[in-house]
């Protein structure tokens, strides 16, 4: 989410209604979340992949709440009142049905060899399939590296979020000018980071992946609530959906894949290389963790088949609110504030505003408690568990290991996150996905190629992410960066693991056969 992505301070008079409203909320979402802990078994494994008994409505829930963030609820509201109509098929259209594919060809098969051998994170598969130790330590810092921009988004945006509800009106402080004097009256995004990181450890701490696939089911249900519900406001308010799209800008109505690339419309290069991006859920250790806590391949069906259908149900509305701002905002308007302006204009209840808001928040909590977990998974058992015999520790010290390094990461993103506060980390998030985009050819050769080799997969590896540094220094560290006419550079970085995994390969000593039967049973 972009930190620029916040309801904007005429949204509302400084009743501190919304600010019970998402009170109650984070209440509500600790309280269930720590019920879960009654279910908790006590052992390595229920923590980290809920001893395998997630069922298909909250495999669902947990995975499209982990892929959904912010930008599904503001950032395409935004691109669709900058570029059009084509928005919704750059993002939504084919996020929908990669993701999908993503889910069947690499999910399953992934689930089932994670419950065949004990697999509880990506790292250990890829050890076992290239027959390599290293490789798991090459992976680790890359895998890191690229949740880090995602956990910042989050706290970021959150803190950004609240400062906007509770700030100021025109001339009038915000909701606290006595408490917080240095932000007249806002709440400030400090403060809000720490309450939303507390939240979400209190829960990770206590109960693990059941705990955080409890949280994910009710926090989807709410930003996916809130999402039809600022829809149909906001539709009642301009007359109907036809009065609504009759008042719109009819420029972006027609805008499509055949528009310039000056920001308008969407172009032919960028829509078909963009597509490359929502691979990033097959590399996802957030998003494999969730799989492996399926209780059967059966799980996933429901999954594949509603996944697409959720993501319609968040981003028709949104585009569609996108659209008609057109008709309302003044064109210069940030594509990041329209949908909390579209909602501050015709929208004034306070209640509402608290809603609203709280989808928003539960948007970005749904993918940090993940990303906590995930990391801390990794490391207890792909550094400290592979460094030492796992017989040295008991389940409880193991629990104990993961739980403090998930609290050193929240700590560490706390901190980066008031330093990186006034940042713009929206475009980070797109090289983050990119980057695990990168990586995609390694997990479709592990599982769908015999021949792939571990010096293959090294250098899928390092291509990959060499190719994906070199154009995240180009782009200034993180900036909205095109390679030409729009064309993303997620185009050459995968391509460059492709090629390096397939020519390698071809000429690099094959796995034994052992490694091969293992992963690729004859029936």
């Amino acid at each position: 989410m972009n930190p620029e992505y916040f309801i904007p301070v005429n949204l509302l008079a400084t009743s501190t209604t919304p600010v019970v409203v998402i009170a109650i909320y984070l209440g509500l979402l600790l309280g269930l979340a720590m019920m879960s802990k009654l279910l908790f078994r006590g052992t390595s494994t229920d923590y980290f992949v809920a001893s395998r008994s997630i069922g298909p409505f909250m495999l669902l829930m947990s995975v499209f709440g982990t892929t959904m963030t912010a930008f599904a609820l503001v950032g395409s509201t935004g691109k669709a009142f900058e570029r059009g109509v084509g928005t919704y098929g750059l993002m939504a259209s084919s996020s929908g049905l990669i993701h999908a594919a993503c889910f069947f060809l690499i999910g399953i098969k992934l689930w089932s060899f994670g419950k065949k051998y004990g697999y509880v994170t990506q790292i250990q598969f890829f050890r076992d399939r290239f027959e390599s130790k290293a490789i798991g330590y090459l992976l680790f810092p890359i895998l890191v590296l690229l949740v880090i921009p995602y956990l910042l988004i989050g706290v970021i945006g959150a803190g950004k979020t609240i400062m906007g509800v509770t700030g100021p009106k025109g001339k009038a402080p915000g909701m606290f000018p006595e408490l917080f004097e240095s932000t007249n009256g806002a709440i400030p995004g400090e403060l809000t980071g720490l309450v939303i990181c507390l939240v979400v450890l209190c829960y990770i701490f206590a109960g693990g992946s059941r705990a955080a696939a409890w949280a994910n089911t009710f926090q989807t249900i709410v930003f996916m609530s809130m999402g039809l519900l600022a829809f149909y406001l906001i539709s009642d308010k301009l007359g109907g959906l036809g009065a609504a799209i009759a008042q719109a800008n009819d420029a972006h109505l027609v805008r499509d894949v055949s528009g310039p690339e000056n920001n308008v419309g969407v172009p032919k290069l960028m829509f078909l290389t963009y597509m490359l991006i929502p691979l990033s859920v097959g590399m996802f250790p957030h998003l494999f963790q969730h799989w492996l806590t399926a209780r059967s391949a059966k799980s996933f069906r429901l999954t594949v088949i509603a996944h697409p259908i959720c993501i319609m149900i968040v981003w028709v509305p949104c585009v569609l609110i996108g659209l008609w701002a057109t008709g309302k905002l003044p064109e210069g308007t940030p594509g990041g504030a329209v949908l909390a302006k579209m909602v501050g204009i015709l929208v004034k209840d306070p209640i509402v505003v608290g809603l609203v808001t709280a989808g928003i928040l539960a948007a970005i909590m749904s993918s940090l408690d993940s990303q906590f977990l995930c990391l801390g998974t990794m490391f207890t058992n792909d550094i400290v568990l592979d460094r030492f015999d796992k017989d040295r520790f008991t389940d409880k010290q193991i629990i104990l290991i993961a739980r403090l390094f998930v609290v050193s990461i929240v700590i560490i993103t706390y901190i980066f996150s008031i330093f990186l506060f006034k940042k713009s980390v929206f475009d980070l998030a797109v090289w983050s996905f990119s980057g695990f985009a990168s990586l995609t050819p390694l997990v479709f050769a592990a599982l769908y190629w015999k021949g792939a080799t571990k010096a293959g997969a090294f250098a899928s590896i390092i291509c990959a992410i060499g190719v994906w540094l070199y154009f995240f220094e180009a782009s200034g560290w993180g900036g909205e960066y095109t390679v030409y006419n729009g064309m993303m550079p997620v185009a050459f970085s995968f391509g460059a693991g492709a090629l390096a995994m397939i020519i390698v390969s071809l000429f690099t000593a094959k796995p034994v056969e052992a490694t091969v039967n293992k992963f690729f049973p004859k029936f």
